[in-house]
């Protein structure tokens, strides 16, 4: 009898909308699956943002020691979640197609102004509780007011409506995917080459246990190079900086036509601090992330 694969995922709507799409995916080359659902510190804490929970992992901790122990044979991230560095004994053995990587502007319709900045009333209440998206929205509106906003995609778009919010951003990636009716807001993609992206965001990493080679071999089958090559750089910018959820950065790379790799990057010192942006194009990626970095670094 085949082995069934064992797929660890959080609980949210989203997460379980990823895993299931790995399932479908494995289920096109004759893989048979199951879902396991893992909680994570980052699930069980809905009082704090993000800058303010300790530590690094805190939604992908508990999968990872879920792999490591063998209770789980593939786990299921949000890459852009996932800390540069995995565990001893892990690694990243695949990466999905890129979804939308841009942010969404939620707007209430009663805050909407088509003559202002993001199409967003003057002193707008603004709901995020991410560092680097509220650094990069004040550098562009700093008559917003940023409040904290925490939970899964319909809980905050529901918060949206039943609390004092003018507007909230989210990742047009899970907003697509779990194609969510939006009809009763406004909506303004925010271009990821200025209000530049988390790394990563809009792709799935598949990780196993380094040592299991069979499935390695069979996420190999759904993994896409193409993808991997721009998320390397972007998260290798990431692990430079020595930066987590906490730090105020963004960074979105793309190819162009000539197979030349180009780089968005923003970096705040606090989410509170002016904004430092780059942009570098090269030929090749090789020492690209070096690069970007320095000039980062020498803008303070």
């Amino acid at each position: 009898m085949e082995k069934v694969i064992r797929i660890g995922t959080r609980g949210s709507k989203l997460a379980l909308w990823q895993a299931e799409f790995v399932q479908k995916e494995l289920k096109e080359h004759g893989y048979t699956s199951e879902l396991i659902i893992i909680k994570t510190k980052g699930d069980k804490i809905q009082n704090l943002s993000f800058d303010k929970i300790e530590g690094k992992g805190f939604f992908t901790k508990e999968i990872e020691e879920a792999l490591v122990s063998g209770e789980i044979d593939l786990a299921i991230h949000s890459m852009k979640d996932l800390p540069t560095t995995s565990p001893p004994g892990l690694v990243i053995a695949g990466v999905s197609h890129r979804e939308d990587p841009s942010d969404w502007l939620v707007i209430d319709r009663e805050a909407f102004r088509s003559d202002q900045l993001f199409k967003l009333k003057h002193g707008a209440v603004v709901g995020t509780s991410s560092a680097r998206r509220k650094a990069q929205f004040l550098q562009y509106r700093p008559d917003a007011t940023l409040r904290d906003v925490r939970g899964n995609v319909p809980t905050r778009l529901r918060k949206l409506t039943e609390e004092p919010f003018d507007a909230i951003i989210l990742a047009a990636a899970g907003l697509k995917r779990l194609e969510i009716d939006l009809s009763d807001f406004e909506i303004v993609p925010l271009n990821p080459k200025e209000f530049v992206s988390a790394p990563a965001q809009g792709v799935l990493a598949f990780q196993t246990v380094e040592s299991n080679l069979e499935m390695r071999r069979i996420v190999k089958k759904i993994h896409h190079s193409e993808v991997a090559k721009v998320t390397n750089i972007e998260r290798k910018i990431l692990k430079l900086l020595e930066g987590g959820c906490q730090m105020p950065v963004g960074v979105y790379c793309e190819r162009g036509p000539m197979g030349h790799f180009h780089v968005w990057a923003a970096l705040a010192d606090n989410w509170d601090s002016p904004v430092r942006q780059v942009n570098f194009s090269s030929s090749t990626s090789f020492g690209m992330a070096e690069n970007v970095v320095a000039q980062l670094r020498s803008s303070q």
